[in-house]
């Protein structure tokens, strides 16, 4: 082990850095937590203190309720928690994420990432490449099977399936934080300048983004009165994928139903979820982008979590690469 090492612990919290007395995206209610981003396995109510990047803090008083913490702190810039000096730099994942760098003066850096992707995502900041001594990677996607297509092309696939059957309804299922807006950009960028109707989960977060600068267009409500089935022909309609086990789904006519997720790859996942239209649109980074980041930032060491973690792990030692499982516990597999 490097002397980085001393800089985190695991602890059944989650990861603890005892040169400044605080946790990273711990799992149950701490003392005082630094946040990566705003997905519930990774951003949860009840700490003491919390900080994070401003849009993250906005995203859990939305999710959670403005008393979500006792008290929270804008990572604005560079400062020194106990001894150790914390920064936060974009992690490319969704509006607000960070990836946390820790640097003491006798321990070195580390970076523990939250989930993060190397792809462009007009919805939120580029990954920032920071050197580290220790780098904390996540692997949801780590295997070498996962190599995530153009989202361009993805996109391009549902327009044509939307021109091909124009009798028919889209229901794309995305997640309400990240997935569902950048899906929304997706589609501007391709040419659809028509309205996107929402399920109304979604419409909180998506106002959130607007306030941020984040153009998404006409979005209107996808609700359905007696006799308006028939104008929904044609239409893209976004949801979270809750909502297509219930009856809502069928209230639109003849609907197709997609999935945004890097899973769609698999095609049993898409099997299971009675997906007709799978759209591979990942918000994390797949099996070369990992590998990259690894070469490209060459730290001592490699700290895997979140994920397929064996097969990076593998792949680590081959390079002659020192890396370590951290399994932490109260992480659940991020459906992405």
């Amino acid at each position: 082990m490097t002397d980085a090492a001393a800089l985190l612990q695991t602890r059944p919290e989650g990861l603890f850095c005892p040169a400044g007395n605080f946790y990273i995206d711990p799992s149950q209610p701490v003392e005082k937590a630094l946040i990566t981003h705003g997905h519930a396995d990774h951003a949860r109510a009840g700490h003491g203190a919390v900080m994070a990047t401003a849009q993250t803090l906005d995203i859990m008083a939305i999710r959670y309720g403005e008393t979500f913490a006792a008290s929270r702190e804008v990572a604005s810039a560079p400062k020194m928690v106990g001894d150790v000096r914390v920064s936060f730099h974009p992690a490319g994942h969704v509006l607000g994420s960070a990836q946390i760098a820790l640097t003491h003066k006798r321990f070195g850096t580390a970076v523990i990432t939250g989930d993060y992707s190397r792809s462009p995502n007009p919805a939120c900041a580029p990954f920032e490449a920071v050197p580290c001594d220790i780098l904390v990677t996540e692997a949801t996607f780590a295997l070498p099977v996962f190599r995530h297509p153009d989202p361009a092309h993805e996109i391009a696939r549902l327009l044509a399936s939307v021109a091909a059957f124009p009798e028919r309804s889209h229901l794309i299922g995305a997640y309400a934080l990240g997935k569902a807006q950048r899906v929304i950009m997706l589609l501007r960028l391709a040419g659809w300048d028509g309205p996107i109707y929402i399920h109304g989960a979604l419409q909180r977060l998506c106002d959130y983004h607007i306030s941020q600068g984040i153009l998404l267009g006409d979005l209107r409500p996808a609700t359905i009165s007696r006799g308006q089935k028939a104008d929904f022909a044609g239409q893209i309609i976004l949801a979270p994928p809750s909502a297509f086990a219930a009856t809502w789904a069928q209230r639109f006519p003849d609907p197709v139903i997609c999935f945004a997720s890097g899973w769609m790859q698999v095609r049993a996942r898409a099997r299971q979820r009675g997906v007709e239209l799978p759209l591979i649109i990942s918000d994390h980074v797949d099996w070369p982008e990992l590998t990259q980041t690894i070469t490209e930032l060459d730290p001592a060491e490699t700290w895997v979590t979140h994920g397929r973690e064996d097969a990076l792990i593998r792949w680590c030692e081959t390079q002659g690469r020192v890396a370590r499982p951290l399994r932490l516990l109260g992480y659940e597999e991020e459906q992405d």
